[in-house]
């Protein structure tokens, strides 16, 4: 697909909704779930739709990103392994993503949310401190959840920012901050793996995905800004939000399919 087949209905929609997306996603993950169905509305095929997502959802991380590691928010110990795990997990989780029927990834969600709603509801907000862990520990959760995750960001994507700082937080027991700056590390890592793949196999609207890419960068910055400000405090409530609207796509994918 190239300029030829852009319309201002297309760009306007995108715009609207990547900016949406990357606002949710800048603060908690899941931004996806706002993207992704956006450009399928835009007209996109499934396969275009999951590329072109990639394309200004990795390079609007870059702001959220930025702004994290510029705060101090970062644990760069952890970071460094998780980011090139994260690129070696989106890149086959693309692959398989390109062979495979969505809908089997839909009945593995519809397992997995109960899990993670439960973990968000069962305390009364995520850590802002760093938990007890042995270094050792922590360090294998981080890179086990960054392959893992970050090949179901390649196949699929929504929650992944979500399921990350679930974890980073429950599991790994990071504070709420540094964990939302490492997940911004592995998230904007599995977008490169996952969009690189996706140009390789010519599924990506360039076009488009640019547009995109611009209010994604400002709604990045924008939901940054105020999960820094105001910590879990934002971020717990805009997780449960993001997975009830998961759950409702999930299931509205199985009923109509």
């Amino acid at each position: 697909m190239g300029m030829g087949d852009l319309t201002l209905r297309m760009a306007l929609i995108v715009a609207v909704g990547v900016f949406l997306a990357s606002f949710t996603d800048a603060i908690a993950g899941g931004g996806g779930i706002i993207s992704v169905p956006t450009y399928l509305l835009a007209g996109l095929p499934a396969h275009y739709a999951l590329g072109t997502n990639k394309l200004s959802a990795g390079l609007g991380t870059i702001a959220s990103t930025g702004r994290f590691i510029k705060n101090g928010y970062v644990d760069w110990k952890l970071g460094v392994p998780s980011i090139v795990l994260a690129l070696i997990g989106s890149h086959f989780g693309t692959k398989l993503q390109l062979m495979m029927e969505e809908k089997y990834l839909q009945y593995l969600l519809l397992v997995v949310l109960p899990v993670v709603a439960f973990v968000v509801l069962r305390q009364r907000e995520l850590p802002e401190q760093r938990g007890e862990i042995e270094p050792k520990a922590q360090m294998a959760i981080v890179c086990a959840a960054s392959l893992v995750v970050g090949a179901y960001d390649g196949f699929y994507g929504p929650g992944t920012g979500t399921f990350l700082l679930l974890i980073f937080c429950n599991l790994a027991k990071m504070d709420v901050r540094t964990a939302g700056g490492n997940v911004k590390l592995v998230n904007l890592a599995s977008n490169v793996g996952a969009l690189f793949t996706s140009l390789m196999s010519g599924k990506v609207f360039i076009a488009l995905g640019l547009i995109g890419t611009v209010t994604s960068v400002l709604g990045h910055y924008i939901g940054s800004g105020l999960a820094i400000k105001n910590g879990s405090k934002i971020v717990k409530p805009t997780v449960i939000i993001v997975l009830i609207l998961l759950a409702i796509k999930v299931l509205q994918g199985l009923i109509s399919g």
